[in-house]
C-alpha cells in the first residue's frame, strides 16, 4: 500500500492512503490520525489500511480526492530517530581517494553510520534555506526503511522482518562545513541540513520483484536544475542491504517504531549511470584532473529525485526542492 501525510494545522499532519498510480487519495479516518500512530499499532491498522487502499484503487472508497504531492509533508514529518548509513562503498572509496586517503579494510565488514536530524524534516516540495553558498550545498539521493520495534542485537534476517515501509530521500549536505567537523572526530552536525522525503511511503510488497535481498533494484533518478544528473540503480553495488544497516543500528540498542534507517548516497561503480550527489563527481574530477570542475549548488538551483517502476510509473512521487537564501525570522 501507499501512505502519505497531508499538511494541516498540526506538526504531524493527517494520514491519507494514496492510490497505486498516485492519482487519488482518501483520508484514513477512523483507522489512524497520523502515520506514526498507524505504525505504533500496526497489527490493528494494517488490515483496515489495506482494505481502504484496495477501495481507493478500485474507485469505490468514500471521500476520495485528487492526490496533490505539493500538499504533503514528508510521510513522517518528524521521527523519533533517523540514522543514516553509507551502504555504497564506491561512494566512500571515491571521496576518500580524492583526498588521498585509502579505505580501511574494516569498512568492508562494518557499515558507517551516523545519528541524523529527525525532529523537523522538510516537506518534499519545500525550499531548502541555506545561509551561505560557501557552505558547499549538495543533494544526496538515498533510499530508506522505516521499522517497527526492533530488538537489540537483531540479526539482518531478523531485522528484515521489522521493515514496515520504504521511502526515498534527499539528505542535504553542506560539504564546506563537513571537513572541519570530521576533523574533530565526533561526527556530523552543522554539515547536515534537514532532510526531505518523497511524499509517499510504500510497503515493500508494492515493489514486487524489485524488492529482494533487502535492496530496491530500481534506478534512483536525480535532476539538477532540470537536467538529469544521475540514475544509478539502488540495488547495484549496495554493499550493505537495508536489513544489514538496521542490524548495525540495533547492535547495542533497540530501535523504536518509526525509526528511519537511510542507505547513504546511492552510487554505482559504472560512472555512466551518473550520480546521486555532487561530491562524487567532484571526487572523480579530482582523481582524474587534480581539481574539481563541477560546482556545488547555488541559490535558485533545483533538485528533483524520483524512482520509477519497470513501466515508468512513479512509485514514491517526487522530491522537488529549490535552494534559497535563508532569512532569519524578524
Amino acid at each position: 500500500m501507499k501512505l502519505a501525510t497531508l499538511k494541516d494545522h498540526t506538526r504531524d499532519g493527517r494520514l491519507i492512503v494514496v492510490s497505486r498510480d498516485l492519482g487519488a487519495a482518501a483520508p484514513a479516518t477512523g483507522i489512524a490520525s497520523t502515520l506514526q500512530a498507524a505504525l505504533d499499532d500496526w497489527p490493528a491498522t494494517e488490515g483496515p489500511l489495506q482494505t481502504l487502499y484496495d477501495a481507493v484503487n478500485a474507485g469505490s472508497a468514500a471521500d476520495v480526492f485528487p492526490f496533490d504531492p505539493a500538499a504533503c509533508h514528508s510521510p513522517l514529518p518528524r521521527a523519533y530517530q533517523f540514522v543514516d548509513g553509507s551502504a555504497y562503498l564506491n561512494h566512500v572509496n571515491l571521496v576518500r581517494k580524492a583526498r588521498g586517503a585509502t579505505m580501511p579494510p574494516e569498512f568492508l565488514e562494518d557499515p558507517l553510520m551516523y545519528q541524523a536530524e529527525s525532529d523537523a524534516f522538510y516537506a518534499p516540495h519545500e525550499d531548502i534555506p541555506v545561509e551561505s553558498e560557501d557552505y558547499g550545498i549538495d543533494m544526496e539521493a538515498e533510499v530508506a526503511a522505516v521499522v517497527d520495534d526492533t530488538p537489540m542485537a537483531s540479526t539482518p534476517e531478523q531485522s528484515a522482518a521489522h521493515i514496515r515501509l520504504l521511502m526515498i530521500l534527499n539528505d542535504v549536505s553542506l560539504r564546506g562545513l563537513i571537513p572541519a567537523e570530521l576533523a574533530k572526530g565526533f561526527g556530523f552536525l552543522n554539515g547536515k541540513a534537514s532532510t526531505a522525503f518523497a511524499p509517499v511511503a510504500v510497503t515493500p510488497d508494492e515493489l514486487g520483484d524489485a524488492w529482494r535481498d533487502g535492496k530496491i533494484h530500481l534506478p534512483l533518478v536525480t535532476h539538477w536544475s532540470g537536467k538529469e544528473f544521475g540514475r544509478p540503480n539502488a540495488g547495484v553495488d549496495m554493499n550493505f542491504s537495508l536489513p544489514r544497516l538496521i542490524s548495525h543500528a540495533a547492535k547495542t540498542r533497540r530501535l523504536g517504531t518509526g525509526t528511519i534507517v537511510g542507505s547513504g548516497t546511492v552510487s554505482n561503480v559504472d560512472p555512466s549511470d551518473g550520480f546521486s550527489c555532487i561530491a562524487e563527481i567532484r571526487a572523480i574530477e579530482m582523481i582524474e584532473h587534480g581539481e574539481p570542475k563541477t560546482r556545488f549548488m547555488k541559490f535558485g538551483d533545483t533538485v528533483r529525485i524520483e524512482m520509477f517502476d519497470a513501466v515508468g510509473a512513479s512509485i514514491f512521487g517526487a522530491i522537488e526542492q529549490k535552494i534559497v537564501g535563508y532569512t532569519a525570522p524578524a
